[in-house]
């Protein structure tokens, strides 16, 4: 039994940043492999944006683990924290979000969520189910249980005071509300990204504070860099890779990344033991693989994870046959147009650019291609015929200018 429970952990601490709480974790492991008794973990989930990215999938992928192991997941969608907004790692108050873009969000999140964790031994949970519940008094209850002293002792908080930035009163709300969810849902263990360490650890001391016998472990992640690796993955920043974006565009994301961030991707995404992963980096440093073959593989493994092999295969071919063989690809948008526009509003109206400004910018830079050749002049106004326009590696348009 005891080797059962070090292999679980050994599995369970894989690409961890931090464990707090980690008797706590074998105590309920070794219930499970002895008496089949289950246990509970959650991760919280802002819905402030619609689409999942690999950067929350690192946290997906490890809950699915404990799922093999016991665990009872709770997947808890912060509709109530999300009208507030996380301050976490801001430097100036942020926007709450409305009601209605919450739920939009959180909507989409339960369809993604599903292609990575077991829906039999999963519950998605509201926080606004307990939170709009605890009323004036609850709220008054729930602040004196934290002082103004130890909150500003929070990294964030602590440089916004200093810099004499501004902090409101309801952003100190958030992670006494977060905290609050483990006293609701009696959580065993709590995991998130290391730079939620502050709000995680609030989950252990209310627990303490309502009485509750127990004192949830934490599980730490780490923060997953985005494409150009050097920021966390953040759709905002544009480094990222969504789970819901077609799978060519998934693969070419994933190819442009450097082959060191390589192995990091590898570590938290793979399902490849990290024996395995080794043998790869042996095999790249002497020369036996071609590091753009192992991040193929890695961009078929994850594709195929949140698709099937069969797409991710397509992916593939396709990303070979334009970029590889410099062909264009199958589907193409398709435009029509009056003669005599400009090129850098052609650009804008058909997506490849936000603004004219930003047309001219990529021009300026050689970014731009007109009919495989390298665009230059910013004054270019387009006569009847076809035209292919392309705007870095995987951007294309055909247009029909008459």
């Amino acid at each position: 039994m005891q080797s059962k429970v070090n292999l679980a952990l050994a599995e369970i601490e894989r690409g961890t940043q931090e464990i707090i709480g980690l008797e706590g974790i074998k105590t309920l492991l070794s219930a499970y492999f002895e008496r089949g008794e289950t246990f509970s973990i959650k991760a919280g989930f802002d819905p402030t944006a619609p689409d999942l990215h690999l950067g929350h999938t690192v946290l997906l992928q490890k809950l699915a683990i404990f799922q093999k192991y016991g665990a009872k997941v709770y997947f808890l969608i912060g509709d109530f924290t999300g009208m507030i907004g996380d301050p976490t790692g801001k430097n100036e108050t942020r926007k709450p979000l409305s009601k209605e873009q919450v739920l939009e969000n959180a909507e989409t999140y339960q369809k993604q969520v599903v292609k990575v964790l077991d829906s039999s031994k999963m519950e998605i949970v509201f926080n606004s189910t307990w939170l709009e519940k605890l009323g004036t008094k609850g709220m008054i209850e729930l602040s004196a249980k934290f002082s103004v002293a130890r909150m500003l002792e929070r990294d964030d908080f602590e440089k916004r005071y200093k810099a004499q930035n501004p902090i409101s009163i309801v952003e100190f709300f958030y992670p006494l509300l977060q905290g609050y969810d483990s006293v609701a849902l009696n959580c065993d263990i709590e995991i998130g990204g290391s730079d939620q360490k502050f709000n995680l650890l609030m989950g252990r001391h209310l627990q303490r504070s309502y009485g509750l016998n127990k004192e949830q472990s934490v599980v730490m992640m780490p923060l997953l860099e985005g494409l150009d690796g050097v920021q966390k993955m953040s759709k905002s920043l544009g480094n990222y890779v969504g789970i819901t974006q077609e799978p060519k565009e998934m693969f070419g994301r994933i190819l442009s990344i450097s082959d060191t961030l390589m192995w990091r991707y590898y570590e938290l995404l793979s399902t490849k033991t990290l024996q395995e992963i080794e043998a790869l980096k042996i095999g790249v440093e002497q020369g036996k693989f071609h590091p753009k073959a192992i991040k193929e593989d890695l961009a078929l493994e994850i594709i195929a994870c949140y698709y099937d092999k069969q797409k991710a295969q397509e992916a593939r071919e396709e990303f070979i046959r334009v970029f590889s063989k410099d062909e264009l690809p199958s589907d193409m948008p398709s435009f029509i147009k009056s003669k005599n526009i400009w090129i850098a509003q052609l650009m804008s109206e058909c997506g490849l650019s936000a603004s004219n400004s930003e047309s001219l910018r990529l021009i300026k830079q050689g970014a731009v291609k007109l009919n495989h050749q390298k665009l230059e002049d910013c004054k270019l106004n387009l006569q009847e015929g076809e035209y292919v326009l392309q705007v870095g590696k995987r951007k294309f348009i055909k247009v029909l200018i008459q």
